[in-house]
């Protein structure tokens, strides 16, 4: 079963550390090099210094330095929290999503209470392991999909606010029947494999975790397109320009269009044909524009995975190729963190604030 916990988040002091907005950031692995120094450039505190540091030991002396000067400060009381997403997609259409913020205890994949779904490589996990066990604090969260829904009244003003952020505190009440009704729960890991698995290998039991019902609107799966250096023999029954909607997995080469056959999703189609020095992109213009350029030799134009089958192939043990889902946006970082010393985490929500009630069910 899911054993989710109430946490005593730590979270920026605003009055010490300045506005929220300069202090967070996105996750790690979507940061790029300019990206990075204009964050670190932002604020003496952003997130970045803690995520992307120079050194785990820097970043383990940054966050000690932080929470001694208020800079950061931990919640008297463990709570679970209300998180709503307001974005514009890449197709350019609002929408709001919404989930729940709690600590997770963490389970082997063959216990399948956690489903993974895309592959993973070794490096990027070899330094997130060497960062959790200087900080011993869950710096990111973690996101999670739950075939279930839930229903909120009475958020009123929001705890914390940034951008499109806005998060609340539950009240106990409402984190006993989230407690209650995830216990019987599969939970698939939607962005955050690599960080999940090193919380296996770091012997930790609990994560931060953003834990989002599948059942709502504003959950959405966008394609992410490939762009390939190279060809190697791949061909394709030629079609006219596509509209909105593929017909299915498009190559495009030299001004023209070929629809791509074989079996399965379109990100397994795509990867058995093996195409070399691959890039992506979420954006189908931006991925035309480059082999216009003369910037790649060929684009895969691919249509969006469904839900349904994200759960299908975790449910029987496989996973896709990676960057298969494109679940926007991605988390913030910097809104809350979960450190891993003794008491952080609770499993009881006696004496939590709030400004939320409301039952929970599938």
């Amino acid at each position: 079963m899911a054993a989710i916990r109430p946490f005593r988040a730590l979270r920026y002091d605003e009055a010490v550390a300045g506005h929220l907005d300069a202090l967070v950031a996105p996750p790690y692995d979507v940061i790029g090099p300019e990206q990075r120094e204009a964050l670190l450039q932002e604020s003496p505190y952003n997130v970045v210094h803690l995520t992307l540091p120079d050194s785990e030991e820097e970043a383990a002396a940054h966050l000690a330095d932080w929470r001694e000067r208020g800079v950061l400060v931990e919640d008297p009381e463990p709570a679970y929290w209300w998180l709503a997403q307001e974005y514009e997609g890449p197709d350019g259409v609002r929408r709001r999503r919404e989930g729940f913020v709690a600590a997770l205890r963490v389970e082997p994949y063959e216990n399948r209470v956690v489903l993974p779904h895309e592959l993973t490589h070794a490096g990027p996990k070899e330094g997130r392991l060497r960062l959790l066990r200087a900080t011993r604090t869950q710096l990111e969260p973690l996101f999670f999909l739950w075939d279930g829904a839930v229903d909120v009244d009475g958020l009123g003003e929001p705890d914390i606010q940034s951008g499109g952020d806005s998060l609340w505190r539950l009240d106990p009440e409402f984190g006993e029947a989230l407690t209650e009704e995830l216990q019987d729960a599969q939970l698939l890991i939607a962005d955050g494999h690599h960080r999940y698995e090193t919380t296996l290998a770091s012997g930790e039991e609990w994560l931060l975790a953003v834990i989002v019902p599948t059942e709502q609107e504003g959950l959405t799966i966008f394609p992410t397109h490939r762009l390939a250096q190279s060809l190697d023999g791949v061909e394709g029954e030629p079609i006219s320009p596509p509209g909105d909607v593929l017909p299915g997995p498009v190559l495009y080469r030299d001004g023209r269009y070929e629809l791509l056959r074989g079996e399965g999703l379109d990100p397994e189609i795509v990867a058995a044909l093996a195409p070399e020095g691959v890039t992506y992109t979420p954006h189908r213009d931006e991925a035309v524009a480059t082999v216009d350029r003369g910037e790649a030799a060929a684009a895969f134009l691919l249509r969006p995975t469904r839900i349904e089958d994200v759960w299908e192939v975790a449910r029987r043990g496989d996973v896709m190729p990676q960057k298969s889902t494109f679940f926007y946006p991605k988390l913030t970082s910097g809104l809350l963190m979960l450190p891993l010393d003794v008491g952080s985490t609770e499993s009881s929500m006696s004496g939590g604030a709030g400004s939320a009630g409301a039952g929970a069910g599938n």
